[in-house]
């Protein structure tokens, strides 16, 4: 890594301290739209829902509900730029303060639309976290069936110690902040296709890289935490053996519907070390929020859909919506730091905020462990 490199990324992180920006007021995008000032609405911050002598030993979150970055780079469907910034300011508003977006979502077009807001706002105000593995290169003709609309940049994997500096520039100036708080490594696992099963290779370019220059930077205070975004358990059980992280992204491994593994697997190995979970695609990517879909490979296993069938007509006896159920069963386990719902939409930003607040009475979680709908041991949220 260049003197160079390092020096841009010190006075980056050094100027966080010392910037104070006004609130975001005006007009965007030649639209007669305004955004909103500052509402003064209290960040919606983390509050132990279970009781546990769990103690993080790392940089936790301190939030329990976040935003994620998937639907601002166009997943599934194309945003605009004026609904993303709306979005943004909704989520804001509502008392979100912690932001996860990465390169790879719409080839960068998630860290923009997520900057275009957040680079007027103090650093100290908010928690951001993005991923690192992918470099982004120019490529008009590029497309990919998980990113709608016209993306303009390729990609190639770098999990090595240069990559990892290369990447953290890249993002910090497509977002235009000071700093990061997180920084994942990201789809470092065995469902990643472009790895045509040799994600152990990988790995190790990563043990011996990324992993190390992470670790590195944390010491620095570049970042405050570092720990793996994926879709399975096996490579962050893996980092716990290699490596010191401090937090995971764990993805489509824990929600109403899914979540057996998480609980008994991973979760107890992070209570050991003192490391924190983020729960990513806790509405099983929109199938718990009412939408045509599971996760994003666009499959739909006979045992989850005949499980969410049933947990619609007990959530329906019960009067409980079952979207509001889905987040705050993410966000039960005392190891949880924060629950990471993607917002699209002002609607969905207030209705995910809003779900964080609402009571949902003990006989329904009761109802489900009877059922077997949720596995017996699975953390709940207290009815207040």
């Amino acid at each position: 890594m260049s003197t160079t490199r390092r020096n841009f990324l010190n006075t980056l992180t050094k100027g966080a301290a010392a910037a104070s920006i006004a609130p975001l007021v005006g007009n965007v995008l030649d639209n007669d739209f305004t955004l909103s000032p500052e509402s003064g609405v209290t960040p919606i911050v983390t509050e132990p829902a279970v009781s546990s002598d769990y103690s993080a030993e790392h940089y936790r979150p301190p939030y329990k509900i976040g935003m994620g970055g998937v639907a601002l780079g166009n997943g599934f469907k194309e945003a605009d730029d004026l609904e993303s910034l709306q979005a943004m300011q909704a989520a804001w508003d509502a008392g979100i303060r912690y932001y996860d977006t990465s390169p790879w979502y719409g080839l960068g077009q998630s860290e923009r639309r997520m900057g275009n807001f957040l680079h007027k706002k103090d650093k100290k105000e908010y928690v951001i976290s993005t991923k690192v593995g992918r470099l982004m290169y120019p490529d008009a003709n590029f497309t990919h069936q998980l990113w709608k609309g016209r993306l303009n940049f390729n990609y190639k994997y770098d999990y090595t110690a240069d990559g990892v500096r290369k990447s953290i520039e890249d993002s910090l100036l497509r977002l235009g902040i000071p700093a990061l708080d997180i920084v994942y490594i990201h789809d470092l696992s065995p469902d990643n296709k472009d790895f045509n099963g040799k994600w152990l290779d990988y790995f190790k370019i990563a043990q011996n890289g990324a992993m190390k220059e992470l670790t590195k930077m944390r010491s620095e205070g570049l970042i405050k935490a570092w720990g793996l975004g994926v879709n399975t358990i096996e490579p962050a059980m893996k980092a716990l053996d290699v490596a010191d992280p401090d937090i995971f992204l764990s993805a489509t491994q824990y929600s109403l519907v899914k979540h057996k593994d998480d609980l008994e697997v991973l979760f107890p190995a992070c209570e050991k070390r003192g490391v924190s979970i983020v729960v990513g695609a806790p509405l099983a990517a929109g199938l718990l929020a009412g939408q045509d879909r599971y996760l994003y490979a666009g499959e739909k296993p006979a045992d989850i859909m005949a499980k969410y069938e049933k947990m619609k007509k007990v959530a329906a006896a019960h009067k409980v919506d079952l979207r509001t159920a889905a987040l705050q069963f993410t966000a039960a386990p005392a190891v949880v730091a924060s629950t990471i719902p993607g917002i699209r939409s002002v609607k969905q930003a207030n209705e995910n905020a809003a779900s964080m607040k609402a009571t949902i009475p003990a006989d329904f979680w009761a109802e489900l462990k009877k059922e077997k709908l949720i596995e017996e041991n699975a953390p709940t949220p207290k009815a207040s």
